[in-house]
């Protein structure tokens, strides 16, 4: 064999085969009984046939984790990021009743390195085992000269199904409804240009350094893992009527809570509520961050919302709870005329 230009390039091939050898028993471990292909093919069959849906409507939606991966790369640490991933898509789909079924991502690199990619892909599976739905696709470029060394950039895509008279939109939401949100396990994936500034330009600190009033390093707290709560609600709309949900991304309660708001709705939250994680107190104070930008930038300790008629506000908490769900009853929805906020927090 002569020389190998393509890898001279930049592009290695045989470390593409390999890779697929690696991967393929954790992308099988989350198969479940719509896939009906193999891991390397040039597309991916999945069968609805299993689900015994009357009008099945799909549900889709794609998303990325941000600046977040800076801190990933910084500490060196990536076999949670996939978790994120297929969280920020699989918790959107949720919001209108679906159920995931299956998941593809897209990863593009500057070099590849075997480990690295290894640790993120079995992220994005541990992910799709948490919102139990099937790792059935994927891309991984390796795209020389295009990011610095060790540096990549993720992107994901969550397909769900929910029956055609089942779908939840936020119109059935009435005055007197009340609000529960589903704890967060902290920044989740979103505010992190403005973390980044504040923590390791403004403050100084290290990935490793150890934030005070969180009891842990900087790099341990920002690569948390976004919660997947697609258990908790699939149990829940088998029980009781949800007028509707909203996934607390970028944009806080200010943007999200009126995607779903009847335009005659206003959704009044108390902050004393609910327990505030440490980071975000902390943020607020190095940062000098003002209350409003704080609930539109970061979801603040709720990282999904739900509205339900008041008669099952107690049995919607007994059930959580009982699934060790940390709940709160953070609002109610009241009348709103005229030019008033559709959101406000008290």
């Amino acid at each position: 064999m002569g020389r190998d230009l393509y890898k001279e390039a930049g592009v290695d091939l045989d470390a593409a085969s390999d890779l697929v050898a690696r991967i393929k028993p954790v992308v099988k471990s989350t198969f479940h009984a719509g896939v009906i292909t193999d891991v390397g093919g040039f597309g991916s069959l999945y069968s609805l046939g299993h689900l015994n849906y009357r009008q099945p409507v799909l549900v889709s939606s794609t998303d990325g984790i941000g600046t977040k991966l800076k801190v990933a790369c910084l500490a060196k640490k990536h076999d949670t990021v996939g978790i994120d991933l297929v969280a920020m898509s699989v918790n959107d789909i949720l919001v209108q009743g679906a159920r995931p079924l299956f998941f593809l991502d897209y990863l593009s690199i500057g070099r590849m390195d075997l480990d690295l990619v290894t640790d993120i892909i079995s992220g994005i599976a541990t992910g799709c085992r948490q919102a139990k739905c099937s790792l059935i696709g994927g891309e991984t470029a390796e795209m020389p000269d295009f990011y610095d060394e060790g540096e990549y950039d993720l992107a994901g895509f969550a397909v769900g199904a929910v029956e055609k008279d089942s779908i939840i939109d936020g119109s059935d939401i009435r005055v007197g409804d009340e609000i529960i949100g589903l704890a967060s396990s902290g920044l989740h994936s979103n505010g992190y240009s403005l973390v980044r500034r504040i923590i390791f330009q403004d403050l100084g600190l290290s990935a490793h350094d150890i934030i005070p009033p969180c009891g842990c390093t900087v790099a341990e707290e920002l690569l948390r893992p976004t919660r997947i709560y697609a258990e908790a609600v699939q149990v829940l709309l088998r029980e009781f009527k949800i007028s509707g949900m909203a996934h607390i991304t970028g944009g806080g309660f200010y943007d999200n809570l009126p995607r779903i708001l009847p335009t005659a709705c206003q959704a009044r939250l108390q902050k004393e509520n609910w327990e505030v994680p440490s980071i975000f107190a902390f943020l607020k104070e190095k940062g000098e961050i003002p209350d409003h930008e704080m609930h539109r930038v970061f979801n603040n300790g709720i990282g999904y919302v739900l509205v339900l008629p008041a008669k099952h506000l107690e049995g919607t908490l007994e059930l959580l709870e009982g699934m060790a769900e940390k709940v709160f009853h953070i609002g109610t929805i009241y009348s709103r005329e005229g030019n008033e906020p559709s959101v406000v927090i008290e």
